[in-house]
């Protein structure tokens, strides 16, 4: 059972991070493939030990929620070929879900997190998940004020906003600063250290089970509307 990360996984994304060239890669494809097993066995068990909680997740398998480490560069101006970390998306429908789940991201340098919650959905979901904000504000304030939830996360979600009211909503709302998300995510910050620790897996489904009242509170006017489209 792999609760937590081996010692040789970070140095291989910091060399990685580095030497971010084909030839190198090619050269370091063993350790790429070790690191690789490394973060898809402790995936299974992060999958597992939420889907003990949260039955929507529980038929996903560890390597159709893990990302690729290729960049797609076709259309943009960094032309580096690989990522510089590791991440994994938990949510019905695997990794190209627009649906709300759990997200861990795996990067060396006190850059790794675990979190959550519903990122850049279409057009049609976010109007729904507006909807759902505004008709039950209290409901929403309950669970990202609470207690487990803000010690978890701290006081402010993370995601873009928009910079004025959203169209059909009054810059009297109560809900407005909440409306003006364009995503709504709440992130848990993990040290270098702690991913090298026995807890670490325990750690992260305490996380989780914090996440989990915010990402149902999404997913309910999601689930009613037909016609989402994956993620690219």
């Amino acid at each position: 059972m792999n609760t937590h990360f081996q010692a040789d996984t970070l140095p291989f994304i910091t060399d990685l991070k580095n030497n971010n060239d084909r030839n190198w890669f090619q050269e370091n494809k063993k350790r790429y493939d070790l690191a690789r097993e490394d973060f898809l066995s402790f995936v299974a068990e992060w999958i597992k030990g939420i889907a003990s909680f949260d039955e929507s997740v529980a038929d996903q398998k560890a390597n159709e929620i893990v990302f690729r480490i290729y960049r797609d560069v076709r259309f943009s101006n960094d032309k580096r070929p690989y990522k510089d970390h590791f991440g994994a998306y938990l949510a019905p429908g695997g990794r190209k879900s627009v649906y709300p789940g759990y997200y861990f991201h795996l990067s060396p340098g006190n850059q790794s997190f675990m979190g959550g919650g519903l990122w850049m959905p279409p057009a049609n979901h976010l109007k729904a998940v507006r909807q759902e904000i505004d008709y039950n504000f209290q409901e929403f304030l309950h669970i990202v004020q609470g207690t487990s939830f803000t010690n978890c996360f701290g006081q402010e979600l993370a995601g873009e906003k928009l910079k004025t009211s959203p169209k059909g909503y009054d810059a009297t709302n109560p809900a407005l600063d909440y409306l003006k998300y364009k995503s709504w995510v709440a992130t848990h910050s993990l040290q270098d250290q702690q991913l090298l620790q026995p807890d670490l897996l325990a750690n992260c489904l305490k996380i989780a089970e914090a996440l989990k009242p915010l990402k149902d509170f999404l997913m309910h006017p999601m689930l009613e509307i037909s016609g989402g489209t994956e993620r690219d």
